[in-house]
């Protein structure tokens, strides 16, 4: 018994806890196109979504073919992080059924579209609400990547502890999805 505790912390001491990649936020994304009474549908159905209350966005600049102005509520977005983040990304990940294209992942993050909300778990139609899409954004990170966004001190992330594409499609294939 005794052999197998002091080989597991040998395996354990082995491998740099610095070095592991978790998921450092999830921002999912409702561009709605035009603001009122749909914003509104959107953004309640966002906060049951995630159970936070979500931010909205406003248009940058004007575009007459499609109606919209310069400063109008025209979508709304969330940043869930830890738990709520990692509970959320598999339930996403499930309606894409685990799979994901090579080019919709990059270094350190990945990205995907859910055409209709009604496909996530455990959410049912409601014609009041109606069917919205969202995009969903996955940034990675490693322990130590706070150096770079402090306020004190702060400092450069070295190049080796950079995540890579490679790390980032290792880190999914862990996570339980196939990346073609």
């Amino acid at each position: 018994m005794e052999v197998k505790v002091e080989q597991e912390k040998s395996i354990q001491s082995d491998v740099n806890p610095m070095r592991g990649i978790m998921v450092d936020k999830v921002v999912i994304n409702m561009g709605i196109g035009q603001s009122g009474e749909k914003l509104k549908r959107a953004q309640n159905l966002l906060e049951q979504l995630t159970g936070q209350r979500p931010t909205i966005t406003y248009s940058e600049k004007t575009i007459k073919n499609f109606g919209i102005r310069k400063g109008e509520a025209i979508g709304v977005k969330v940043t869930l992080r830890r738990e709520k983040a990692e509970k959320f990304l598999r339930d996403a990940l499930t309606v894409k059924e685990n799979k994901l294209r090579r080019r919709q992942v990059n270094a350190g993050e990945f990205s995907f579209g859910i055409h209709e909300h009604i496909d996530l778990p455990g959410v049912n139609y409601d014609p009041d609400v109606g069917i919205f899409g969202m995009d969903v954004n996955v940034s990675l990170r490693r322990r130590g990547f706070r150096v770079s966004r402090r306020r004190i001190c702060k400092s450069k992330v070295g190049k080796d502890h950079l995540i890579t594409k490679e790390e980032t499609i290792d880190f999914l294939r862990a996570f339980g999805v196939e990346v073609e």
